[in-house]
């Protein structure tokens, strides 16, 4: 399968765009760690955002390997997607304000005055997804149907790509 970037883009954007929690994966000196992240309401274009404080582990992790994978889970709709790239903190101002919601007060209290508070950009390299979007009924047909001949049938699909 050849895509352009564009076209890379777009699809990892309809795969993820109402899946609202990742999972953020960092280095911890040699122990993977991940935890949930809500993605931020923004049309994928190669990059993810985050908020977060500059007082985490994460940001302390980030500060000596910035290398991440990002993962995402539909299992309703067998939708998944693990991207990996690099992150960093940013702290400008109108970005912040521009992804800011007053949900966020529940981990930020003081909500735009906080000092800590700051993004985290994940600059997305190398993703990975599997889609099988098609009908329950479909799929099951498919089970059976390579229970029965022992060969592997569709299972949608599964695609690696660099961006």
């Amino acid at each position: 399968m050849t895509e352009t970037k564009t076209e890379t883009i777009e699809k990892l954007n309809e795969l993820i765009k109402d899946i609202k929690i990742a999972m953020l994966t960092t280095n911890d000196g040699g122990i993977f760690r991940s935890r949930p992240m809500a993605t931020q309401e923004a049309e994928f274009d190669g990059d993810l955002w985050f908020f977060t404080s500059r007082q985490t582990h994460k940001a302390e992790e980030i500060e000596k390997d910035n290398r991440v994978n990002v993962s995402y889970s539909e299992p309703d709709d067998n939708r998944y997607v693990s991207m990996s790239g690099t992150a960093e903190i940013v702290s400008d101002r109108e970005k912040i304000e521009e992804f800011w919601s007053p949900l966020y007060l529940a981990w930020f209290p003081k909500g735009l005055d906080d000092p800590s508070i700051c993004l985290l950009k994940v600059t997305v390299g190398h993703a990975e997804y599997w889609d099988a979007t098609g009908s329950t009924l479909v799929e099951a047909f498919g089970l059976l149907k390579s229970l029965v001949t022992g060969e592997r049938t569709g299972g949608g699909d599964h695609v690696m790509l660099s961006l």
